[in-house]
């Protein structure tokens, strides 16, 4: 309405604490070409309050225009985000013509991304590849256009809701991490300026007006610096050493970090790189790049350096929740394998079975069936689903091909997609009772076969290890890689089984990337023997799914085939290595 106060927004210089974060994003405005700031970090943290008081702080582009401040929905389309063609003007005018989208908005001032994560992977990959480069470039609808889009990329997310791929990950220059624990003296503070805003927002705002000035002018004097600041060959070599040992892949980390610390010196006023710029910047380039622990001083824990695992006589409490028979949820059923150290055990080769053999073999083989649930993938003497879908028509395309004549003398159409793309899913049970009979390492094996046959079909794998009493990443969501004997050869075996919480994780993994990509295909592995008396029951099914039972003992327990029926699975049982027998002299 007419005559109505622009709404205030929080002052940058007025947030409580914080002062990591601020500085990261501070660097970022200084330096757009960092490549953005991703927050991870659970609600309520400040994240979105930070991301749109950043750019009322940043300086205007020398006419008096202030910086934009664009937010990319979750729904967005690819042609909402770069651009298309300007379809009124088309038919009004018969002139193709560019109708510019949020890259071209968010030019010079903040692109913020909420819930990063939850983005499809193709759009994630594009505004990052635009936010380096610093132009958007349009090759569609019959338009060719490039225009300037340099922008600071600010990304957040709730880790809650599932993480980035390593590949999306690493193109964010600058990662921090918030944690939800606040002291209670920055609780009071948080709370008292927020009432305070919330009484006076335009008030307040001027308090705080000199301060945001200042700021300005010192971010307008650093990005003026940047250029002059210069970088002793030292520098180079610090960062070259800091990185290798890292175990980060590829270049970018370091010209990022080197970027950054350009940045800082620029903050500080200096004319040259220190120590301590890269000092400062360093956690915040490695964070999401980092393979290799860092370094720890003598007697500090860290998520690398965990304390040592309890002596057997001393077996750890257990603060799960008690199932069948007095064993807690993290139990094994086989006494407290939870106080042995993790035992390293190598891949032993098992044949080779086929990705659609292990699904479709009758009852009687060696896999079959433990319910009627669906399956998605060929069985033998039926013809594989087709995943072609009718063409549709494509409007923008129609209208330039034919030049604005009108009635259309020819009809464009979308290219369709042959088949959707395919994850295999591999929960693999690394708990104590999986070392005798060299199970873990058959185990192993098999998910090697898996992964090399994932990547002759150019397929998608992600590999989950739940064991000592956790569940631990040996392959992030990626291409399926030629070769994954070291991965899984790192992987220790040991303690109880906590086959609620894979499942569970697997569920909230399976429901985020179908979030991402509606069409995706997952096919997911659950390979155990089973020893454990943990239920399923009132956690989700996971689809296309298998288990499969490398119980080999003289006893069985047989869980394997009620684990499979409680999720709606199919079942099989493990491939033998060459020459050996199963006990009992079964084949």
């Amino acid at each position: 309405m007419h005559g109505e106060a622009p709404v205030s927004e929080f002052p940058f210089a007025a947030v409580v604490g914080l002062a990591e974060l601020k500085t990261a994003l501070l660097l970022n405005a200084i330096h757009p070409r960092i490549g953005g700031v991703l927050i991870s970090g659970p609600r309520g943290s400040a994240k979105s309050t930070l991301a749109r008081a950043l750019a009322a702080i940043l300086p205007d582009d020398g006419e008096g225009r202030r910086p934009p401040f664009v937010t990319l929905p979750l729904g967005a389309s690819e042609e909402r985000l770069t651009g298309s063609l300007d379809l009124q003007r088309v038919l009004a005018e018969r002139e193709a013509a560019f109708q510019p989208g949020l890259l071209a908005k968010a030019h010079g001032g903040v692109l913020y991304v909420d819930e990063v994560n939850l983005l499809p992977d193709t759009l994630v990959d594009l505004l990052l590849d635009v936010a380096a480069s610093g132009t958007n470039v349009v090759e569609r609808d019959g338009v060719s256009h490039s225009h300037p889009a340099r922008f600071r990329l600010i990304g957040t997310m709730n880790p809650d809701e599932g993480e980035l791929r390593p590949q999306l990950l690493d193109r964010f220059g600058l990662c921090l991490e918030q944690h939800a624990s606040v002291s209670v003296e920055e609780r009071i503070a948080i709370v008292q300026q927020r009432e305070a805003f919330d009484r006076d927002p335009q008030g307040y705002v001027a308090r705080h007006a000199e301060a945001q000035v200042a700021l300005t002018q010192r971010i307008r004097r650093a990005q003026s610096a940047l250029a002059e600041i210069v970088s002793e060959a030292w520098v180079y070599e610090h960062i070259a050493l800091g990185c290798q040992e890292a175990g980060v892949e590829g270049l970018r980390a370091d010209v990022t970090w080197h970027r950054a610390a350009q940045a800082h010196a620029a903050w500080r006023g200096a004319a040259a790189v220190a120590r301590e710029d890269l000092d400062i910047v360093e956690p915040w380039v490695l964070a999401h790049r980092r393979t290799s622990p860092p370094a720890q001083e003598p007697g500090k824990l860290s998520a690398h350096n965990p304390p040592p695992p309890p002596s057997s006589g001393t077996p750890p409490a257990s603060s799960g929740p008690v199932g069948p028979g007095g064993d807690t949820a993290g139990s094994s059923g086989q006494g407290q394998w939870g106080a042995m150290p993790p035992v390293a055990q190598k891949s032993v080769s098992v044949p080779a079975p086929s990705l659609s053999d292990m699904i479709a073999h009758e009852r009687g083989s060696d896999c079959a069936r433990a319910s009627q649930a669906p399956a998605v993938v060929r069985r033998r003497g039926h013809q594989r689903r087709s995943y072609l879908a009718s063409p549709r028509p494509d409007w923008f395309a129609t209208v330039a091909a034919n030049h604005g004549r009108w009635p259309w003398r020819r009809l464009e159409h979308r290219k369709t997609q042959a088949a959707p793309p395919t994850v295999h899913l591999v929960l693999l049970d690394t708990s104590a009772s999986t070392l005798g009979r060299q199970l873990l390492g058959q185990a192993k094996g098999l998910v090697e076969q898996l992964a090399r046959q994932a990547y002759a079909a150019r397929e998608q794998m992600a590999v989950l290890g739940f064991g000592n009493d956790g569940v631990t990443p040996i392959l992030l969501r990626r291409r399926a890689p030629k070769a994954l004997r070291e991965r899984l050869d790192n992987a220790d075996g040991g303690g109880g089984t906590p086959l609620r919480q894979v499942v569970a994780q697997a569920a909230r993994l399976i429901r985020q990337w179908r979030r991402q990509e509606a069409d995706l295909r997952i096919r997911t592995y659950l390979i155990t023997d089973g020893r454990t008396r943990q239920s399923l029951a009132g956690l989700p099914a996971l689809g296309d799914c298998l288990v499969v039972d490398t119980e080999q003992g003289a006893v069985k327990r047989g869980r394997g085939e009620t684990i499979a029926e409680q999720l709606g699975a199919r079942y099989c049982r493990l491939p033998l290595p060459a020459g050996r027998s199963r006990p009992g002299g079964q084949a």
